[in-house]
């Protein structure tokens, strides 16, 4: 069956996915727990945060003199909920002959993420997902893939040092307090780092970066990244980065320095430049560029230096919505023709816990032809 015969199916499927009365809002866990018989479990009081005896505020205080929070939440403690849900189907008949070309498939991500706080000023932060999202047909939506069973994501916490911000983290990422100059948000794996997708180190691992805010709109970081069973050594394969910013009221630049250590006797290096420009007029598009260069370390000659581009346009109001389109490719080696993605999407809220995003793209193959195009729907919950 060819592909727009396979998008007959598409919205069918849809609306299995997307409930006809969805509402995101408050669950009351007590209410669940009476369908349970098993009386001595107090599931339900761990996400209760009316806990008479716990005394520790926003600003910190009651944290010496009482520890104890009667198997409640802190109230400085957050949790917040997301789940996706996908459909779509992928063209890409030209490309290897995939087994599954033309297939409409489907798949979900879910993520809670965790937040509390101590001083006030610091912050604990903890992610947990789950997911199939990995199928070809809906893989450009970067869902979690990694299956059913929940798992932890990333523990990082962040906390003011001597006037600066500072994070440690495990499966977290060094450029976490990097700030990338892009208005463009747009859906996709491909496109979403704005072309910048090596500069700054997203790779997991045992990460530290501290940021300072000049004020004025300035703003410095830097980031290291190592393996947690071989962290700084001889023989681990680091990646470290630096990162400057301004910002202004209605545009910004950055610029990011990152190295990675190559099993080679030279490193791999990138420098990425980004910028926006937002406009007054809400019917005019914001624009956002990104150019990446790379140095790769050990290559031979004429083949390693590599570039990124990229250009986004945004209309934050499109009736009760928003929308984009963006262009650009990623690490194209000299020499080589560039494989450009084109995408185009409509983000449409439902109701405040509800968003369906609905993403079409189309990519080259060798500066060729549209080679593979594909057609997406999300329908996002958070709660």
């Amino acid at each position: 069956m060819k592909l727009f015969q396979r998008l007959l199916v598409a919205p069918a499927a849809l609306g299995l996915l997307a409930p006809v009365a969805a509402n995101a809002g408050e669950v009351n866990l007590n209410d669940i727990s009476n369908y349970s018989d098993v009386g001595s479990i107090d599931f339900a009081n761990s996400f209760n945060n009316d806990s008479k005896e716990n005394t520790l505020l926003a600003g910190g205080e009651g944290l010496v003199e009482d520890h104890s929070h009667d198997g409640s939440f802190s109230e400085t403690t957050t949790a917040s909920f997301s789940a996706d849900m996908m459909i779509g189907v992928l063209d890409d008949q030209d490309v290897g002959g995939s087994v599954y070309d033309d297939n409409v498939m489907t798949g979900y991500s879910f993520q809670i993420d965790l937040n509390t706080s101590f001083t006030g000023e610091d912050s604990l932060d903890i992610s947990l997902d789950a997911g199939n999202a990995g199928s070809e047909g809906i893989a450009e939506f970067d869902g979690n893939s990694g299956g059913d069973a929940l798992t932890v994501d990333g523990v990082a916490y962040t906390f003011p040092v001597l006037g600066a911000t500072a994070f440690v983290g495990d499966n977290s990422d060094a450029s976490s307090l990097f700030t990338t100059a892009c208005a463009y948000g747009g859906p996709s794996n491909t496109l979403d780092d704005c072309g910048a997708p090596n500069a700054g180190p997203t790779g997991g691992g045992v990460a530290a970066g501290v940021s300072y805010d000049f004020g004025s709109g300035f703003v410095f970081a830097t980031g290291i990244q190592s393996s947690e069973t071989d962290v700084l050594n001889n023989e681990s394969l680091d990646s470290y980065a630096f990162n400057g910013s301004y910002t202004a009221d209605n545009y910004g630049l950055s610029i990011t320095y990152g190295v990675v250590e190559s099993s080679v006797d030279e490193d791999n290096t990138f420098t990425a430049l980004n910028g926006y420009y937002t406009f007054d007029d809400p019917l005019i598009p914001s624009i956002s560029v990104g150019l990446e260069t790379g140095d790769i370390g050990g290559a031979t000659s004429g083949a390693d230096e590599q570039e990124s581009f990229f250009i986004g346009l945004t209309w934050d109001e499109v009736g009760p919505g928003s929308a984009g389109f963006a262009a650009g490719h990623t690490n194209t080696i000299e020499g080589n023709d560039e494989a450009y993605m084109y995408e185009v999407y409509y983000e449409y809220p439902i109701n405040d816990g509800m968003t369906v995003t609905p993403l079409a793209f189309a990519q080259d193959v060798n500066g060729g032809s549209d080679d593979s195009t594909g057609v997406m729907v999300k329908t996002s919950f958070s709660f």
